[in-house]
């Protein structure tokens, strides 16, 4: 066999194996129904009452049911200066339909379980200059051009929502993880964009091909949504379904997440 159909059965097992793997551990571990799963705060977010700085996180957690064998919702919340709650922002697809919109402002904690799943905690920034962030990530919640429509594969989705607000505020940081299918979802006739840490460039078409080339990202290869790739500056591999399999990633405070 030539070299280059070794690489091709090598890139088809990177793909397929780990995706086998997850369909394995989940089909092991008894997930209980949506409606009786956790929802409640993970203690991630700073208690407003003693946190008076304004503060923006970024979360994800792994989806409910079979979704969550490959994928990853996520979402932002903030609130501004001496403000008593946060807001949260996040795209959904239950119920969408002419006068019910997919992206939405949700009642649930910043940092709540996902039916059940916990969240991480993908960027985090608070304390000065952060008021003005916030407003810049207002005008782009306000400008999302997909707020009307959800579409699970390959976009627009939940992650697409949370990378297009990352894109508009590059100094975020926000490195989604590997498993958000929907980040690499630019509008139909767009092909190029920044990376959404804000640290290099990607190329894609419409979420189901695509290259990603960044200081945070490291490389990335999309292939019909999946993500294959290497990050060369914190070691690791990023496996479909799986995530990251190696060092951890580190948030724009400079934690792992």
């Amino acid at each position: 066999m030539a070299w280059t159909g070794w690489l091709s059965l090598g890139m088809v097992a990177l793909v397929l194996l780990p995706m086998a793997w997850q369909l394995t551990a989940a089909a092991a571990n008894e997930q209980p129904h949506w409606s009786t799963a956790r929802w409640d705060s993970a203690g991630l977010a700073p208690d407003p009452a003693g946190h008076p700085e304004p503060i923006i996180q970024f979360y994800a957690a792994r989806s409910w049911g079979w979704r969550g064998i490959l994928g990853v919702h996520s979402w932002v919340a903030f609130k501004p200066r001496g403000a008593s709650a946060y807001t949260r922002y996040e795209v959904v697809g239950w119920g969408v339909g002419p006068g019910v919109p997919s992206l939405r402002k949700s009642p649930r904690p910043p940092d709540g379980y996902w039916a059940g799943s916990p969240p991480m905690l993908l960027a985090d920034r608070r304390g000065e200059g952060v008021d003005a962030l916030i407003a810049r990530l207002q005008d782009a919640v306000r400008a999302y051009p997909f707020a009307e429509v959800y579409t699970l594969w390959p976009g627009p989705n939940s992650n697409t929502f949370t990378a297009y607000l990352a894109r508009a505020l590059p100094e975020l940081h926000v490195d989604l993880p590997p498993t958000a299918i929907g980040k690499d979802y630019l509008p139909p006739g767009e092909f190029a964009a920044l990376t959404p840490g804000g640290s290099g460039v990607q190329l894609s078409v419409v979420g189901l091909l695509g290259l990603t080339l960044g200081m945070r990202e490291g490389v990335e290869l999309n292939l019909l949504g999946l993500v294959l790739g290497l990050d060369l500056l914190r070691p690791a591999l990023k496996l479909p379904g799986i995530g990251r399999l190696g060092f951890p990633a580190i948030d724009a405070s400079g934690r792992p997440n």
